[in-house]
């Protein structure tokens, strides 16, 4: 029972963060590399696995709510598919123990941020 319930509650913690729109593949890499001990690698594909139904569960109620802004999408995905490529690309060819200080000082970039960003309206 101890070996599932570590994995449902990071599950769990992902799918509520994905719901929000605020990083639940972020917890669920970070749940898969320092829990569950797989290569960065796996654990992006896994990730980027997961983020499909997550997104297409989610994606209802930020559009039926307003939350979508329809003039940024375009650009936005257009931006976002050509960066991906590349990045994707990018993280195939680089070392995983780069991979892994590279993703782990994001995290501490963003924690930062979110600590001590200046606050809009």
């Amino acid at each position: 029972m101890r070996g599932f319930l570590l994995p449902l509650l990071a599950g769990a913690a992902a799918g509520v963060l994905s719901g929000f729109g605020v990083g639940g593949g972020t917890l669920l890499l970070v749940y898969l590399t320092a829990f569950a001990g797989l290569d960065q690698h796996l654990a992006q594909g896994i990730n980027l696995l997961y983020f499909l139904p997550a997104a297409l569960l989610s994606l209802p109620a930020h559009v039926k709510n307003g939350y979508i802004e329809r003039r940024a999408l375009g650009p936005a995905i257009a931006a976002g598919l050509c960066c991906a490529a590349l990045a994707a690309w990018a993280a195939t060819a680089l070392d995983v123990g780069l991979l892994r200080r590279l993703f782990g000082g994001f995290l501490v970039v963003i924690g930062l941020w979110e600590l001590f960003g200046q606050r809009r309206g």
